[in-house]
């Protein structure tokens, strides 16, 4: 039994350095273009239920060459992201509008995952707030009747 915990904890380790010799090689393009968002979490707050859910992530290519977002997808069906059609030019700015349903009441957290040509191939932006009834749909109870 401890030979087999032994061979298994040897295992781990080499398949753990192996890792990290793999990802040390990775080369790094210096002239690559570069992500600067202005905020990567948008906090919607507290929001009306139907209320315009459409927010904007804005950010500068502060890399070397031009930025192409090749796709966007949200981790759900309720968040819309639209990406821009053309290469972000170095020192150029661009936006990302992300629509969120606001049909449902209650609390939301998503994330919008972005596919690009960047230094950072996958970047990960989020949305979060809460939908509410608005105070007209809220029934509101009557003050009790004092006994005179």
């Amino acid at each position: 039994m401890k030979k087999l915990v032994l061979v298994i904890m040897a295992f781990i380790g080499f398949t753990m350095n192996a890792q990290e010799k793999q990802e040390a090689k990775t080369p790094v393009n210096s002239n690559a273009p570069v992500f600067k968002f202005e905020k990567e979490v948008i906090d919607y707050g507290k929001i009306d239920l139907n209320a315009n859910g459409v927010r904007e992530f804005n950010f500068t290519n502060v890399g070397k060459s031009p930025l192409v977002i090749s796709n966007i997808k949200s981790s759900c069906g309720c968040t819309v992201p639209t990406k821009p059609t053309e290469p972000i030019m170095p020192g150029k700015t661009g936006k990302i509008e992300v629509k969120y349903a606001t049909n449902r009441p209650g609390g939301f957290s998503k994330s919008i995952t972005i596919f690009s040509n960047a230094s950072e191939k996958v970047k990960v932006l989020r949305i979060k707030g809460i939908v509410i009834k608005p105070e007209s749909a809220v029934i509101k109870k009557k003050p009790a009747m004092s006994a005179n």
